[in-house]
């Protein structure tokens, strides 16, 4: 009896061993699932972060990658730019206003326009004008950067020296809006100022489309462009920063119907005086406003059919200003398109 009654001892013994330990491992268990689920959630979270960080942008022809921006330049060849470049030279005041706008400093430009200052790059230095520009003083201020225009040919030749000189390069040949946004897109990518980009897309592409909307399609006016300079009288079609705008607007260009791409600038009274266009608008081009204005009356007013024409009886002969329609408006291009629109459509737009 005593024998059978030690044995049931140790088998209960032995139960309650078994039944204590299961119990333990079942809590170890359970007290590991949500540690497990909560590394599981934080590596989740850093994958997401990783990805956000290194998200690519493709945008107007622009890609912004993690550390670079790569495009397509005036010259047809794909360039990669580092991001926040140091020392930036820009020598084409159009673009030193978007880069100003667009987040960006420089430490050397060239000589500012009476029409288009810009205000926070007058400490900058000096390295020339436009159109000539010295090479020796943009080496000298050992940029990481220089930004021109392939407008100018002096500018197109210095390129080579520059990337010979391991001096990244922004060349660029803005004419339409389109490029505009481009532009935007690409100097934001580089300064990465993303908060700018969107102001400048959405109030300025916001505006535009809305005055574009807003333009009556069937007056179909008939518009001329006059380009005017101390030196000549031209004439500009629909492939030129006006005359994309009044195309815009619904006008019909006249010097379009000109087949002949060596005659497509050549002013020609007779052509003129046949189509009889709704508006003229002229552009000047120059410092000297006085001799530009004696060129306009001696090649164009003193000819006595010019009276004659519709649009200078009706006092839709207009020069447009500098700062919106030489120069490229940038952000006032709303502004510009706006100030076509109340010329051509006071009925709608004033």
């Amino acid at each position: 009896m005593k024998k059978s009654r030690i044995i049931s001892l140790l088998l209960i013994i032995v139960m309650l061993t078994t039944i204590f330990t299961g119990c333990s491992k079942g809590k170890e268990t359970e007290n590991n699932i949500p540690n497990s689920a909560s590394e599981s959630n934080n590596e989740d979270v850093k994958t997401d972060d990783n990805e956000e960080s290194n998200e690519v942008v493709s945008e107007y022809g622009v890609t912004i990658n993690k550390d670079n921006v790569v495009f397509t330049d005036a010259r047809e060849k794909e360039v990669t730019i580092k991001k926040n470049p140091q020392r930036v030279v820009c020598l084409y005041n159009s673009y030193l206003d978007i880069w100003d706008s667009c987040g960006g400093e420089v430490i050397g430009r060239v000589e500012e326009s009476e029409e288009k200052p810009v205000e926070r790059a007058m400490s900058a230095e000096v390295v020339g004008t436009s159109g000539a520009p010295s090479l020796e003083k943009v080496l000298a201020l050992e940029p990481d950067l220089v930004i021109v225009t392939n407008g100018f040919k002096v500018q197109a030749e210095m390129v080579p020296v520059f990337e010979q000189n391991n001096i990244q390069v922004i060349s660029l040949g803005n004419d339409y809006l389109e490029d505009y946004y481009k532009t935007v897109r690409l100097f934001t990518g580089i300064t990465e100022r993303e908060d700018l980009y969107e102001k400048h897309i959405n109030e300025v592409k916001k505006g535009v489309d809305e005055i574009i909307e807003k333009a009556p399609k069937d007056k179909n006016y008939k518009t001329l462009i006059i380009f005017a300079s101390s030196k000549s009288i031209t004439v500009r079609n629909s492939d030129s920063m006006v005359g994309e705008m009044l195309k815009d607007l619904n006008t019909i260009n006249i010097s379009d119907t000109e087949t002949d791409p060596a005659n497509a600038r050549v002013f020609s009274m007779e052509k003129i005086i046949q189509e009889d266009p709704d508006f003229i608008f002229v552009q000047t081009m120059g410092s000297d406003k006085e001799k530009i204005m004696e060129r306009i009356k001696q090649d164009v007013e003193d000819n006595p059919a010019w009276a004659s024409l519709t649009a200078v009886k009706e006092g839709k002969y207009i020069v447009l200003p500098k700062d919106l329609y030489l120069y490229k408006p940038n952000a006032r291009y709303a502004e510009a398109y706006e100030g076509l629109a109340k010329i051509l459509y006071p009925e709608v737009f004033n």
